[in-house]
């Protein structure tokens, strides 16, 4: 009988532990689930110009339909967007309801905080990164993706003619059909009526939020081909610009190898007549 009563509780006991694991596995999978881009309403389109726009309807529909269904990584990018386009001006009545509800319950506020401060690392990586190489015809920026519709957040060296808050057309579906065909932008050529420019756009994931963001670097090709090439004015002063510096420190950089040749006069990475034990 006792024999029993402890086969019993055993398999109590793995039921138990069963039920628990398999609760755990289906809440995980509830809460993180696809990426708001994923869905059919996700709430951004393209027009007939290849802009993007937001789509008040389609949000409505994904607070309706994450508020059925729970999925926080979802849920996480669609009240970034909601905050950024303004939704609780231009919602009303049950919609706004349903909306504060959906807002309260994946804590709004600190979702928007959060993004914004992992951002800010990259803010300031294009700022210093810009200040680096001014008036060079070499452009960097950041996009935040968190809202397409207002995606650019800081450029530095402008030569396109954007600024602060500009959209990001429809460089969301594209980082994400490359991501899927494991596809790099790197060093591509853009040509727009008789501009031309070197590209590379890097995009910024982030495993509870997707694409967060994008930083770009855009050479002016025909500035730099046409006039600091041809222009020894103009060559001078990119070059000044290119080689500016603010400060000097007393630091190395270089490998114990290069540390020596560099002291027996070694002048830079192609100088190969310094030869040292």
């Amino acid at each position: 009988m006792l024999n029993e009563l402890a086969i019993n509780l055993l398999a109590s006991a793995i039921l138990v532990a069963a039920g628990f694991v398999w609760g755990k596995f289906r809440e995980r999978g509830r809460q993180r689930g696809k990426n708001l881009e994923e869905y059919d309403f996700y709430p951004f389109g393209v027009d007939d110009t290849g802009a993007l726009y937001f789509d008040l309807d389609r949000f409505t529909t994904a607070v309706r339909a994450l508020s059925r269904r729970r999925n926080d990584t979802a849920a996480r990018q669609l009240i970034l967007v909601g905050r950024q386009n303004d939704v609780r001006g231009r919602l009303a009545g049950d919609d706004l309801a349903e909306y504060l509800r959906f807002y309260d319950r994946h804590h709004g506020d600190d979702i928007h905080e959060d993004t914004q401060n992992f951002l800010a690392n990259f803010k300031r990586i294009v700022q210093l990164v810009g200040d680096s190489f001014p008036d060079t015809g070499i452009e960097i920026l950041l996009h935040d993706l968190t809202n397409p519709t207002t995606a650019l957040s800081v450029i530095k060296n402008n030569v396109t003619g954007r600024n602060v808050e500009a959209p990001a057309t429809n460089l969301v579906f594209d980082l994400k059909r490359r991501r899927a065909a494991n596809q790099d932008k790197l060093n591509y050529e853009l040509n727009i009526g008789a501009r031309r420019f070197k590209c590379t756009t890097i995009p910024i994931f982030r495993d509870k939020d997707g694409l967060v963001g994008a930083i770009c670097i855009n050479v002016d090709y025909r500035y730099i081909d046409e006039e600091v090439r041809r222009n020894a004015a103009a060559m001078d002063a990119f070059f000044r610009n290119l080689l500016k510096t603010d400060m000097q420190l007393d630091e190395n950089i270089l490998s114990k190898a290069e540390y020596r040749r560099a002291l027996a006069g070694k002048r830079h990475f192609r100088d190969h007549d310094v030869v040292t034990e």
